[in-house]
């Protein structure tokens, strides 16, 4: 969760919130970053994230700071936006998953921003009583098979279960100027602090980038697939597409989750706009190409099992 300095707003538009969304889309598919939940009020936000990858520091810090960057040049600011760094609680999903889900998507009540769940749209609660598409990136399917195992039966508890005050315990928890860094039993937090707060230092302990294929590698796959020389991803002619290349930038950024400095310093780019065009060009080419997403995402498996098995 985060706050705007001074209690100011984060979300002035209807653009500002479909722009944070789009950021936690990106997220989700460089880092992996599972969402489950949120809530976007005009002066905060609240998730529900599940990290596998033990990313959150890096994953909020691309939200945030992204963020940031794009109200400020749409709404012609400067400075920062956030009151300061994230707040973070882990919290125990045998215990307080729901009753978290719960005080999330009932935040509009608790301002008076809306008379029903139904009614707020800038919240995931309707992707839980929705079977669209559109909603198939939320990560509710476990927390639904919480509530029972037939499909329709899950969203007419849950649709119950939301329409409940909060517990006291949460509304609580929520109102203290310092939030705990850990909710749920004493046994549980007594084995997060043995199985990880000693670890949380550690020099050895490597970063899941560092577990990622290479951009050598990366370039080598690509161009085994091709079959080109490495010197056809470092070349660019003005209205002439180079799908390998493309691609060879596209995965480098999704698959090592590599930065646009680290990018355009590996393919010899002058303009980080040219390192996100090629992205850019990929996810559109592999949305109306089946047979070409196909194509990128059997180069993503390849790279992943080759990594794991090595």
């Amino acid at each position: 969760m985060n706050r705007g300095r001074r209690a100011e707003k984060i979300f002035t538009h209807k653009t500002d919130y479909h722009a944070f969304l789009d950021l936690l889309l990106e997220a989700a598919e460089l880092w992996k970053l599972r969402i489950a939940g949120f809530c976007l009020m005009p002066t905060h936000y609240h998730l529900l994230v599940q990290t596998p990858n033990a990313n959150l520091s890096r994953c909020m810090r691309h939200i945030n700071g992204v963020y940031t960057q794009r109200f400020n040049r749409s709404h012609g600011c400067d400075g920062q936006l956030f009151r300061g760094r994230y707040k973070a609680v882990l919290v125990d999903a045998d215990t307080y998953l729901l009753q978290l889900l719960r005080y999330i998507h009932r935040n509009p009540l608790r301002a008076g921003l809306a008379d029903s769940l139904d009614a707020y749209v800038w919240s995931s609660h309707r992707g839980y009583v929705s079977g669209a598409k559109q909603w198939k990136w939320l990560y509710k399917d476990f927390i639904l098979a919480m509530f029972a195992e037939d499909k329709k039966l899950q969203r007419r508890r849950y649709e119950h279960f939301v329409a409940q005050d909060d517990s006291e315990e949460i509304t609580s928890l929520f109102q203290k100027k310092k939030l705990p860094s850990i909710v749920g039993p004493k046994e549980f937090t007594e084995w997060m602090k043995e199985q990880f707060f000693s670890e949380k230092s550690h020099k050895e302990v490597p970063e899941a980038k560092s577990l990622a294929p290479d951009t050598e590698r990366i370039k080598q796959c690509v161009c085994q697939t091709y079959r080109v020389l490495p010197e056809a991803l470092l070349k660019s002619k003005r209205g002439i597409s180079n799908e390998p290349r493309n691609v060879a930038i596209y995965l480098t950024r999704f698959i090592r989750g590599a930065g646009l400095t680290e990018i355009c310093r590996e393919y010899h780019l002058n303009k980080y706009s040219s390192a996100s065009s090629a992205v850019e060009r990929v996810k559109g080419h592999m949305a109306k190409d089946r047979q070409f997403r196909r194509h990128v995402e059997k180069l993503g498996v390849m790279l992943t099992k080759s990594q794991t098995e090595t």
